[in-house]
């Protein structure tokens, strides 16, 4: 059996480089520091500085806006672990965006406030221009530039409340969800980034729903244009794109989005990059299972896998096509 000797904590002098100058009560006390030293050291003219409720620069002369952001973080994670960790507390938001470097969001010099999330059940106010929000979920962090943020989804959709609370009429809605799927680092996934907002409730903001819808769609349209290419690549005749069935009596059916009529063989890509809401996550489910009820054969196309794998999406769709449907009733085609 083998022992693990656990590391000494490090030296306030290592901590302080570590935090940008900014540590909390708790942490000086481990290092020895009393309370009367921390006072004495935050006299007017001494060489530190209350940054916040337990939180101190370790420095005279106004606080740099990475400083500050470390002070709002530290606060929240309020118990000022050993080494530096802060699982308790992550900043979101336009803060959080703007450490990720968006190019839509102020610099950290002209930000007037940051937003850090913590879990529902502490007991937390706020401060200065640290405001506190809460969360249920798990809290997952990112380390950009040594400080724990949230995900881009989180960021962007706690950056969007922040602003519609605001009632910031001018806010970059469609800037800042497009620079979220597309800039190369620190980048989400449409997915992603429709599951937060939908979850922020944000989806029923008419600016924010046109802005994803636009996002929704310009994916869907680039996982299409591959499927087409992998057809062609397939030897497989070409499919109608978005035909809407109908039944000999005008009952609509569906609009897949591929459809070879003499193989009874139906696409559906992505079904979720178009449905938002439940409802509407409804009504595509209802037109897939009436399409396989009148035994159409429907092939399940997702954009991630058709990336990594398209050889087997091919021989899928070959294969489909091969065998065909089955039984199938005579369609209208629109």
């Amino acid at each position: 059996m083998s022992y693990r000797i656990p590391s000494p904590p490090p030296s306030l002098e290592e901590l302080a480089r570590r935090q940008q100058n900014v540590v909390t009560a708790s942490q000086l006390r481990a290092r020895g520091v009393p309370a009367r030293v921390i006072t004495e050291h935050c006299r007017r003219g001494g060489p530190w500085q209350r940054l916040l409720p337990r939180v101190y620069l370790l420095q005279a002369g106004e606080p740099t806006p990475e400083q500050r952001m470390w002070a709002a973080l530290l606060y929240a994670a309020q118990n000022g672990r050993e080494e530096g960790r802060r699982e308790g507390a992550v900043i979101t938001g336009t803060a959080a965006l703007a450490l990720y470097g968006f190019a839509a969001v102020p610099r950290l010099p002209a930000l007037t406030g940051v937003d850090v999330l913590v879990p529902r059940q502490r007991r937390l106010k706020d401060a200065g221009e640290v405001r506190i929000r809460r969360t249920e979920r798990e809290l997952v962090a990112r380390s950009v530039q040594g400080l724990a943020c949230a995900p881009v989804a989180r960021a962007v959709a706690d950056a969007l409340c922040e602003w519609t609370a605001a009632g910031e009429a001018p806010a970059p809605v469609r800037e800042v969800l497009r620079e979220a799927v597309l800039r190369p680092e620190g980048r989400c996934t449409v997915r992603e980034l429709a599951t937060e907002l939908t979850e922020s409730g944000l989806t029923a903001e008419p600016r924010v729903r046109a802005a994803l819808d636009e996002l929704l769609a310009a994916e869907r349209d680039s996982v299409l244009d591959r499927l087409g290419q992998l057809v062609d690549e397939w030897l497989l005749p070409v499919p109608l794109a978005g035909p809407e069935l109908r039944m000999r009596g005008g009952t609509y059916i569906a609009v897949p989005d591929l459809y070879w009529p003499e193989r009874g063989v139906a696409v559906e890509v992505d079904s979720d990059l178009r449905c938002v809401s439940e409802g509407e996550a409804a009504w595509v489910r209802g037109g897939q299972h009436r399409m396989e009820y009148l035994g159409i054969r429907v092939v399940y196309v997702d954009g991630a896998r058709l990336a990594a794998d398209p050889e087997a999406v091919g021989g899928e769709l070959r294969e489909a096509f091969r065998e065909g449907g089955t039984d199938v009733v005579e369609l209208l085609m629109a």
